[in-house]
């Protein structure tokens, strides 16, 4: 349905996308609990970056960040307003784990809000399989935010 492709983060949309989504996450966040990356630290080394399209219409986003060699960190899964409850985050999902799948890791893990605001998230990975777990990788623990993590 929707056409998943790399993005080198150089477009216009993706720009007020990924701008949109921090400025969702500090609404909802005290600033130490963001994790968020802005477009240059989505552009370093290690991340991939994925956009979903409906035509010329943008829909949503999501990176891979490896970690090491087998585990990989979900970052920056985004539906685009015009998009929310339409399968776009789903799609984008199911295109992440299986992307991680072929890259052979044997873990995919994320960090997500602990408020209300992040419970269809949190639903939605839950639905894939993903865990509750500790804080991974530079994470600690804090109250606004859960860590999950899904064995490939």
């Amino acid at each position: 349905m929707y056409e998943i492709k790399r993005d080198d983060l150089s477009g216009s949309e993706i720009a007020a996308l990924i701008g949109e989504h921090l400025h969702s996450m500090y609404l909802h966040s005290p600033p130490e609990s963001v994790h968020a990356l802005d477009l240059d630290k989505l552009k370093g080394p290690g991340i991939t970056f994925w956009s979903a399209w409906n035509g010329e219409e943008l829909a949503g986003c999501g990176a891979l960040k490896e970690l090491d060699a087998l585990h990989a960190e979900i970052k920056s899964m985004k539906t685009s307003s015009a998009y929310l409850r339409k399968g776009v985050a789903r799609s984008l999902l199911q295109f992440l784990v299986d992307e991680a799948r072929k890259r052979g890791y044997r873990k995919l893990s994320l960090e997500t809000g602990s408020m209300a605001a992040f419970n269809p998230a949190r639903r939605l990975y839950e639905a894939f399989g993903f865990q509750y777990c500790e804080p991974f990788s530079d994470y600690s623990e804090d109250p606004n935010s859960v860590f999950m993590t899904l064995d490939l």
